[in-house]
């Protein structure tokens, strides 16, 4: 088992370097941050960009400035942004919290909506309810995350002035973007819910189950439910990643105070330490997430040590 873990920390290492050079390269390909921080202040030469970029360090060779950038991660520094001179290090401090919170009531709501909604389909096999189930599913999976917000937002906003459109104005802000991003995992999660109950329900301690007399309900919620939250679990672990991905673009629409809005308004100022930052420690919350969920399938499951 230590061997195991070892190896999949060392991936999950090798993969947080890959993806902190691949970040540092892109960012730099967004834009000069020299012509953006000249804006606004009249005639400016080249040699009033070359100075700025020299105090900003990009004159330096890429190998350099990567270096200089992970030297100061070992220590726990992100830089400062070039707008203002804040540390990133306390942005993303500010910011972390309220993608991780949007992310876990999201994934919280799915599992409320996603569950129930599985269970029903699988046990009433066939019939109108089944049928609607999977096709609302099927829709939920069609739907771009940003329509649907936009959508909400004109229903819940502004058709009913029910919830703030978008911002921080307490936790009610919450309920739209964390409903969005419930309805487009449910959409998955239901499938995968009505699959694993339905090879469950064939299983001959079910039949046994019954056999005895057991209320249908103790069968299916004390011992169906029960196997079935095995891959349920382990497949939502895995799809945290996906979930922040998606966090992204939703934090945007709905002006979310999160890593997403903070990554987006450093691309459209060209600040790269911010979007470096912003960009590797999302990295490193899917990475970890996921090392937790291997090493988690390996504890349950010893056959996939040693693949």
């Amino acid at each position: 088992m230590i061997g195991f873990i070892v190896k999949r920390v060392l991936q999950a290492v090798f993969v947080v370097l890959a993806v902190t050079l691949l970040v540092s390269y892109a960012v730099r390909l967004t834009g000069d941050p020299a012509v953006m921080l000249s804006q606004g202040a009249g005639s400016v030469t080249e040699q009033d960009l070359q100075n700025i970029r020299a105090g900003l360090g990009l004159d330096r060779p890429f190998a350099v400035q990567y270096l200089s950038y992970m030297g100061g991660l070992l220590h726990g520094d992100f830089g400062r942004s070039f707008a203002g001179g804040t540390s990133v290090g306390r942005l993303i401090g500010d910011a972390l919290p309220a993608t991780l919170m949007l992310a876990f009531v999201s994934l919280a709501l799915s599992i409320l909506i996603s569950v129930p909604l599985g269970i029903r389909a699988a046990v009433h096999k066939g019939k109108a309810s089944d049928q609607a189930i999977r096709i609302l599913s099927l829709v939920g999976l069609s739907f771009p995350n940003f329509w649907l917000a936009l959508m909400l937002v004109l229903l819940l906003s502004i058709t009913f002035p029910l919830l703030p459109p978008s911002g921080w104005d307490g936790p009610i802000s919450l309920v739209m973007p964390a409903l969005t991003m419930a309805i487009i995992l449910s959409a998955t999660n239901v499938r995968l819910v009505r699959t694993t109950m339905l090879e469950t329900l064939s299983a001959q301690y079910i039949m046994v189950a019954r056999s005895k007399g057991l209320k249908e309900r103790v069968v299916l919620y004390k011992h169906a439910l029960r196997n079935c939250a095995i891959p349920l679990i382990t497949y939502m672990g895995l799809q945290f990643g996906g979930l922040i991905g998606g966090i992204v673009v939703i934090e945007k629409v709905f002006n979310w105070p999160g890593m997403g809005t903070l990554a987006f308004d450093a691309i459209a100022s060209r600040d790269y330490p911010v979007l470096q930052g912003a960009v590797t420690v999302l990295a490193l919350v899917i990475v970890v997430v996921n090392l937790l969920v291997d090493i988690a399938y390996g504890i349950v499951d010893p056959r996939i040590r040693t693949r």
